[in-house]
């Protein structure tokens, strides 16, 4: 997730075996934003921008499970990656 008027980045992971629900793997603002968004471009890693999402996200701590009541958002960032991934992989 990014908000671009904070320069603020998320970054997300889902195991399901190891977690019912996604977790905050990354998060930073300003410069600490921008090498997130860097490191994700050098891995191929989709970035969705969204930035009330990424506020929201932004108020948890890195390793935290995201809440329940963010789960419908969360998923639509998952099928969007998903999306991107299979039509990459064309």
């Amino acid at each position: 997730m990014i908000n671009d008027k904070r320069k603020e980045a998320i970054a997300l992971k889902y195991d399901q075996k190891a977690s019912k629900a996604p977790v905050i793997l990354a998060k930073g603002k300003g410069k600490t934003a921008e090498n997130i968004l860097e490191k994700a471009m050098k891995l191929e890693i989709p970035v969705q921008r969204d930035e009330s999402l990424a506020a929201l996200l932004g108020q948890l701590d890195i390793h935290q499970t995201i809440p329940e009541e963010l789960y419908g958002a969360v998923a639509e960032v998952f099928a969007f990656i998903y999306k991107v991934d299979k039509d990459m992989n064309r």
